[in-house]
């Protein structure tokens, strides 16, 4: 199946590279590994390499490299907790920026673990109401 027709709909309302590294992975994932779980998984790993998640979409990072563990060092053997697109990597500033944009409460107060966990949740709460969830 190609890429376009199951692209998931926070990738819809992305940047066109992150859409096009989507497809382009997933394919190739669906030629190697069928259509399933693991393509999709496959494709998001490549997107998290170049783009993280913010709201309901995906914005470019400000450099190139995996995400958080998972992303990292992956395979079907390893299962490592992800942060749901959350840049676990950035700095603690810019995990500040992004929580300003999602305007998450108490931000000025978090550790860096907790704004990446208060990020995530603002993704997935920003990602239900795009989809006509409340």
């Amino acid at each position: 199946m190609p890429g376009r027709e199951v692209l998931p709909s926070t990738l819809r309302r992305s940047p066109e590279k992150a859409q096009r590294t989507w497809e382009k992975t997933h394919d190739s994932a669906v030629q190697t590994y069928g259509e399933g779980e693991r393509a999709h998984r496959t494709a998001f790993a490549a997107v998290k390499h170049e783009f993280e998640k913010v709201g309901d979409h995906w914005e470019p990072k400000g450099r190139k490299g995996p995400s958080d563990r998972q992303a990292a060092g992956g395979g079907p053997a390893r299962r490592a907790p992800t942060a749901g697109g959350v840049d676990v990597n950035a700095t603690k500033d810019h995990l500040m920026t992004v929580a300003r944009k999602l305007s998450v409460p108490g931000r000025s107060r978090m550790t860096k673990p907790e704004l990446v966990k208060a990020i995530e949740k603002a993704n997935n709460n920003a990602t239900r109401r795009a989809r006509g969830g409340r």
